[in-house]
C-alpha cells in the first residue's frame, strides 16, 4: 500500500515515469541531454497554459482522516513541480500551504465546486487534473474533462484502482487516438465530441 516512503504503492516511480525522465523536457534532469520526439513532446507540453492543477489527497500524501502532523508537507519538496496554485481535494481541510511558487489548497468540494475555484484561481489558463483514480474518475463521471492524456507505461503494477475497464469505454463522449511510443508508452489521447 501507499506509504511516506512509497507514494505509489508497491509501483516504482521512477519506472512508471521513465518514460518522461528520458526526455531532453524532464524538469529534473541534471545531465544534458534526453531524448527528443513524441515523449519528449509531451513531457515538454505539460505545463503549457496551466493555471492551476486539482488533485485528490492520496497524490499529496498517505495520510488519512484527520491531519495528524501539519509539519508534514507532501512529497513533492521544497520546490513542487506545480507552480501553480493546487487544489487538493479532502474530508480534512487544513490550512493553506506554500511551498516555493505552488500553494496548496485543502478543499472539501464536490467535482463541480473543486473545478469552479481552479478555474478562478487559474486566471483564463487551462486547469489540470493531476489525480489519483479516483478524482479522475468522479470528474469523468460528473463530466467535466475536456481533453485528457494518459500514457500508459509497459510495467506489470499488478494491483490498484482502475480508470476505466477500457479506453472504448469513453467513445460516447471522447475521440480517441492512440499513439505509440517508441519508448513502450502508448500515449491515449481523448477530446470531446
Amino acid at each position: 500500500g501507499q506509504s511516506i516512503e512509497r507514494p505509489f504503492g508497491h509501483a516504482d516511480p521512477s519506472t512508471l515515469a521513465a518514460w518522461a525522465g528520458a526526455t531532453a523536457s524532464w524538469p529534473n534532469r541534471t545531465d544534458p541531454g534526453g531524448t527528443r520526439g513524441l515523449d519528449d513532446y509531451f513531457t515538454r507540453d505539460f505545463t503549457h497554459n496551466i493555471g492551476a492543477e486539482i488533485m485528490g489527497r492520496g497524490k499529496f500524501g498517505p495520510q488519512k482522516g484527520p491531519w495528524e502532523n501539519l509539519d508534514w508537507e507532501g512529497w513533492w519538496g521544497d520546490t513542487p513541480p506545480f507552480r501553480t496554485p493546487v487544489f487538493v481535494l479532502t474530508h480534512h481541510v487544513r490550512p493553506t500551504l506554500t511551498l516555493a511558487d505552488t500553494t496548496f489548497h485543502f478543499i472539501d468540494a464536490e467535482p463541480a465546486e473543486a473545478l469552479r475555484q481552479a478555474k478562478v484561481a487559474a486566471n483564463g489558463k487551462d486547469v489540470r487534473l493531476g489525480g489519483g483514480v479516483a478524482t479522475l474518475r468522479a470528474f469523468l463521471d460528473a463530466d467535466l474533462v475536456d481533453t485528457m492524456h494518459v500514457a500508459v507505461a509497459p510495467i506489470e503494477i499488478g494491483r490498484g484502482g482502475k480508470l476505466w475497464d477500457s479506453p472504448e469505454d469513453l467513445l460516447n463522449r471522447f475521440h480517441l487516438e492512440v499513439i505509440p511510443s517508441p519508448s513502450g508508452v502508448v500515449h491515449h489521447l481523448f477530446w470531446r465530441r
